[in-house]
């Protein structure tokens, strides 16, 4: 028997975004909805609806009386659930990003909203009872000119902007805790965005001693899909009043949100690897755009994306003064090569560690301190070249380079690949004489217990990481970004192989170094209390001295001077465009670009590069850079957006990958 449905008496449309990512539908459809899904089909809810003949997942905008259609509309198939998922304030932000990054909303909305968890969604509730507000002590935020200007404004409930430049030592973690705390006891709420789980594991900690850890919300990838939905949930439904979490938390559905804040946006984890590549930091100033809420955009280095906040007068500065950060500071010394080239301590002659630099090391061990060495690199060779012509050592069934992955190894192995290659011989000369290009971290840890005997060597890097060392006599290796907070601070820190971090070809060398330094010397003590940062690296280079006078915003200021004059993001906008020649060159027949802008190219990516999804893995690549003035960014993302839509259209040219602002250009 079949039953005949009938269209709802009130509103009997409805509107669905159905998640389809080709560029060409990414627009609403009209559906009817029965009577007896009424109730629960509102807007922001899951939908399944049929199109073109099979069942896809969509999400319900709105509910209508009229629709522009002229033929038949079919009904929705089922409403998902009747949680309201999709709030309209997550809306407003997903049409901006899209825009933004010439996007589709379906694509978006899935780095927005997590998949449905029914068991979790089905469970009602907790009760929480309603939380005083907390009491805050932000006086540490006077150290900083406007400091105490900025927290006031927070407890007006004012949509202050700044950028913050955190001192040497400071606990970061407590600074963003107590501005996070303020907004709180004004009855708003909070969305902070940091770029890994220990970052996450850290604010919460600092978060949970001001505010009531029950209205204190963690979400980050390492959760599993019941515990993440479970917590995502709580946001939705009001629950919590702090949002803590890694890039996608971004878009989490927080209520009458009052400060956004974000830490270190120069790491690359806080990128998107997933279409259209958003970077959290242009999302999380877009939230604070829209919702008109304050932001704080910090980190102990300073990117040009952030001097361009400050330039452009949308947020102003949150810095020391230099006697404050003098105070603060470690003794920073610069070591060229050639200045202890000829003299070395017999210790260390296989450490790569200049004599001042040892001595510093072993003055702090003596003082009952740890010592940090930083190594970019981890592994214990992950580079090898012939000793005889220096030819770089390379897998001859992939090309990847080979690395040595232990002392006692019987042979190399491929990066790429993972072959072990046992009778190594150099492809130019034939020789089997092989030497180290660069040393691992795993290495330098061997030769630095060697270098000091009876001192505990710990090693933090890979799938190694250590959160803490004790205080006390130790030599702990690192790799950048891991490195282990240590109680009281370490005594030194030693920088080796800068030439691995500025030596590469990349648009952020600089100042991606420079972060990785200002991370590491952070953790030394003050110069006052002994603490000594030696990086090993000629003085009158640019970062390193940037790193001597701890001055990250003249570092970006020069950046992002330096990128303007050479046309390069921030100073303009640069839209990259990768697929095969003919896909490439059709995309870029049917944009219309807007005045100003500039096609560069094409080029041939490698093989090893990202490939636009679809192609097969033999096909040659190629990336067209289009450059656009800085206030032209939203009409390129538009022309290449309507591009990308007809020809999806077409049917008939290949996949294209359109990335707006791509961290590496090159």
């Amino acid at each position: 028997m079949t039953t005949t449905r009938r269209p709802a008496e009130h509103e009997p449309v409805a509107r669905v975004l159905p998640m389809l990512t080709v560029p060409h539908l990414d627009r609403e459809f009209d559906y009817l909805v029965a009577d007896d899904q009424s109730n629960d089909a509102q807007p922001g809810v899951r939908v399944k609806v049929r199109f073109n003949g099979r069942m896809v997942d969509g999400f319900l905008l709105e509910r209508r009386s009229d629709t522009d259609h002229v033929g038949k509309l079919g009904y929705l198939e089922k409403v998902v659930s009747p949680e309201a998922v999709l709030t309209r304030d997550v809306l407003r932000l997903v049409d901006a990003v899209a825009a933004r990054y010439a996007g589709t909303r379906a694509d978006v909305l899935r780095l927005a909203i997590p998949p449905r968890h029914a068991t979790v969604e089905k469970r009602p509730a907790d009760k929480l009872e309603p939380c005083p507000p907390p009491h805050v002590d932000a006086s540490a935020w006077s150290s900083y000119s406007g400091g105490a200007q900025f927290v006031a404004a927070l407890a007006d409930g004012r949509a202050a902007r700044a950028v913050w430049q955190a001192l040497p030592g400071e606990s970061w973690a407590d600074r963003l805790a107590e501005a996070a705390a303020v907004t709180v006891a004004a009855g708003r709420s909070v969305l902070a965005v940091v770029p890994d789980q220990r970052d996450v594991d850290a604010l919460h900690t600092a978060m949970t001693e001001r505010v009531d850890p029950a209205r204190v919300v963690a979400l980050s990838a390492g959760l599993g899909p019941s515990q993440r939905y479970r917590r995502w949930l709580a946001v939705l439904r009001g629950d919590a009043r702090v949002v803590i979490g890694t890039r996608s938390a971004v878009f989490a559905p927080v209520a009458d949100l009052g400060l956004v804040l974000l830490w270190d946006d120069g790491d690359d984890s806080l990128a998107e690897p997933r279409a259209p590549y958003p970077h959290a930091r242009e999302v999380a100033m877009l939230r604070a755009h829209q919702a008109r809420c304050a932001a704080v955009l910090g980190g102990y280095a300073r990117t040009a994306e952030a001097q361009a906040l400050v330039r452009s007068g949308w947020a102003h500065d949150l810095t020391a003064t230099r006697q404050t950060v003098r105070r603060h500071a470690p003794r920073v010394v610069a070591l060229e090569d050639s200045a202890y080239a000829q003299e070395r301590d017999p210790a260390a002659r296989t450490a790569r560690i200049p004599t001042v630099a040892l001595d510093a090391a072993r003055a702090a061990l003596k003082a009952g301190a740890p010592v940090l060495v930083q190594v970019p690199r981890r592994g214990y060779v992950p580079a090898l070249a012939c000793a005889k012509c220096r030819t770089v050592a390379r897998c001859r069934h992939c090309t990847g380079p080979l690395s040595l992955p232990g002392r006692d190894a019987p042979g190399a192995v491929c990066r790429w690949c993972g072959r072990d290659d046992v009778t190594l011989r150099c492809a130019r000369c034939g020789s089997d004489a092989v030497r180290a290009v660069v040393v691992g971290a795993r290495r330098t840890a061997e030769e630095l217990g060697r270098a000091f005997p009876g001192t505990s060597v710990v090693t933090s890097g890979g799938d190694h990481v250590v959160a803490t060392v004790t205080a006390g006599p130790a030599v702990v290796v690192a790799t950048p970004g891991v490195e282990p907070l240590a109680e009281g601070g370490y005594g030194a820190a030693l920088l080796l192989d800068s030439w691995a971090l500025l030596g590469r070809q990349d648009l952020r060398a600089a100042e991606d170094t420079l972060r990785r330094w200002m991370a590491a010397v952070a953790l030394v003590r003050s110069r006052d209390d002994g603490g000594v940062a030696v990086v090993v690296a000629e003085s009158a280079i640019p970062t390193v001295q940037a790193l001597i006078r701890w001055d990250p915003v003249g570092h970006a200021e020069s950046e992002l001077d330096a990128r303007g004059e050479v046309g390069l993001p921030p100073a303009v906008h640069m839209a990259a465009i990768d697929g095969t020649a003919p896909a490439v060159h059709t995309l870029l027949e049917s944009a219309d670009l807007p005045a100003g802008a500039k096609p560069l190219g094409p080029v041939d990516l490698p093989f090893t590069a990202r490939r636009p999804a679809g192609l097969a893995p033999d096909q040659p690549v190629s990336r067209m850079l289009v450059r656009a003035p800085r206030d032209r960014g939203l009409d390129l993302a538009a022309a290449l957006r309507k591009a990308a839509a007809v020809c999806s259209a077409r049917h008939d040219t290949e996949p294209v990958r359109i990335q707006i602002d791509p961290l590496h250009i090159g």
